[in-house]
């Protein structure tokens, strides 16, 4: 059971191997991508870098192995393969308990580096999007994680301080931001 401390006045939560299971389908949706551009798959690369900004994953491996594949192109057959697979996808069940249980008891928002349609889609899957009083992702005008803005919105838009808010995160990039934003965090890796 998780336990949130006793001075939250607000839960953050991130999506993406947080409130869902989607790291292997994120994954396999990036392989069929590369493949499908003649790129080689880097595994390690794609996933230490969860929580980047999808664009900024591909101008990673277009550096690295000194490609130029348009990173608009290969997101768009990405999204096209994730989304025609999102069925498959099943929550983490002790992180949306805590969704449930504290549903209308504290104001709660989703801060993910990945894209609006994607996040929303997710959220519908498991019938839990109109929970959350915020949603940011990698659509939102602020500096993606490891750097603490989208955070401090969240924070601002629940109208609590960041110091009062918990964040479930399952990304070193994501913890960082949330230490970045003073924020209580809970590292939900040992609850999957």
């Amino acid at each position: 059971m998780i336990e949130i401390p006793d001075n939250a006045k607000a839960l953050i939560f991130d999506c993406d191997g947080t409130l869902i299971d989607s790291m292997p389908l994120h994954l396999e949706a990036w392989k069929e991508a590369f493949s499908y551009f003649d790129s080689p798959f880097d595994y390690e690369l794609v996933y230490s870098s969860r929580g980047m900004k999808e664009k900024d994953i591909v101008e990673l491996v277009n550096k690295k192995y000194e490609l130029k594949i348009s990173s608009e192109e290969l997101i768009k057959y990405k999204h096209n393969y994730f989304m025609k697979n999102i069925e498959m996808l099943q929550p983490i069940l002790p992180v949306l308990e805590i969704v449930h249980q504290y549903k209308n008891n504290l104001p709660m928002a989703v801060v993910s580096g990945g894209v609006k349609d994607i996040i929303k889609a997710e959220l519908d899957h498991l019938n839990i999007k109109e929970l959350f009083e915020i949603i940011l992702t990698a659509d939102d005008p602020f500096k993606a994680k490891p750097n603490p803005d989208l955070f401090y919105h969240a924070a601002k838009a629940l109208n609590v301080d960041a110091r009062d808010c918990v964040v479930f995160e399952d990304g070193d990039l994501g913890i960082e931001a949330a230490v970045n934003a003073g924020m209580m965090i809970i590292d939900v890796r040992k609850y999957s």
